[in-house]
């Protein structure tokens, strides 16, 4: 899966951030605000975007309206997995990165393990 390409991520960022379908013209006019893009160059990513299943997508007259199929904390944890995943020793990963958490973090890991009765199994 990967992480997304950085205009890939400034789409997705978009439409997580709005909570509603919206139209290739709205995304441009807002990245516009920051830098200058073309509308087919994001027209080209929202296209990859869904063809990858991260957008689903409608048309309203002639334009496309697109919106996630997954929300942002879906597309961490499964970023997360992934690198997991792929350490070569997946405790010690898990180790160093609870050892990382700040105390909120770790306060609400703690909490979901004691809701979920100490983790799977």
């Amino acid at each position: 899966m990967r992480g997304f390409g950085q205009l890939e991520a400034e789409i997705m960022e978009r439409l997580w951030e709005w909570g509603r379908p919206a139209t290739v013209r709205e995304v441009v006019d807002d990245l516009n605000r920051v830098r200058p893009v073309a509308y087919t160059t994001v027209t080209t990513v929202a296209d990859i975007l869904f063809r990858k299943g991260w957008l689903r997508r409608h048309k309203d007259g002639r334009a496309w309206v697109y919106e996630p199929v997954r929300s942002r904390e879906a597309y961490t944890a499964s970023l997360m997995r992934e690198v997991l995943e792929e350490s070569g020793d997946q405790q010690a990963a898990l180790l160093l990165f609870v050892e990382g958490m700040d105390d909120d973090q770790a306060r609400a890991l703690r909490a979901l393990l004691e809701r979920d009765g100490g983790g799977r199994g």
